[in-house]
């Protein structure tokens, strides 16, 4: 069935057959629908290979970064034990007795404060060594003499954070 339309000043005439639009309408809307469904997303396989990819990258990187955290943290607390065993030494020779507890040295002015300990995350939790000993021949009391890490764990060279 051929209808003629009728022009309109803005449109040109055409012939339409109904039949056949509503054929083209559908197969075209098919086309798209099947265009869509292969283009709008990921398959299953292509988003389990991306995860692939992503858990062997975080399989590379974690140890590493755990690592570096560690590395860190023992070079932090070679650092703290340092300047704690030196003003240890500070002490002792200025004062002829050594420190009888590690606030002494901080009440004296020899550190600011205590160090947080990189290993408890405490301040509190540093072990000193008291000795009977006398260091030097002005020394008239016996008192700390060296001071390690509270932590239980052991070091990345085999050794216990408590025997640096």
């Amino acid at each position: 069935m051929v209808v003629e339309k009728q022009s309109s000043p803005t449109r040109r005439s055409s012939t339409i057959e109904y039949g056949k639009k509503i054929d083209n309408t559908a197969s075209y809307l098919r086309s798209r629908l099947r265009t869509r469904r292969h283009q709008g997303g990921f398959t299953l396989v292509e988003l389990m290979v991306v995860m692939l990819i992503i858990s062997i990258l975080l399989a590379v990187a974690v140890p590493s970064y755990i690592s570096a955290i560690r590395s860190a943290r023992e070079a932090a607390l070679r650092e703290d034990l340092h300047t704690m065993r030196d003003a240890i030494e500070q002490y002792t020779e200025d004062k002829q007795a050594a420190p009888q507890s590690l606030d002494d040295l901080v009440q004296s002015g020899y550190l600011k404060s205590l160090p947080v300990d990189p290993m408890t995350h405490r301040n509190d939790t540093w072990v000193p060594d008291q000795s009977d000993s006398l260091t030097s021949i002005d020394q008239s009391q016996p008192g700390i003499d060296d001071v390690h890490s509270g932590s239980d764990q052991i070091g990345s060279d085999g050794v216990p954070y408590s025997q640096w």
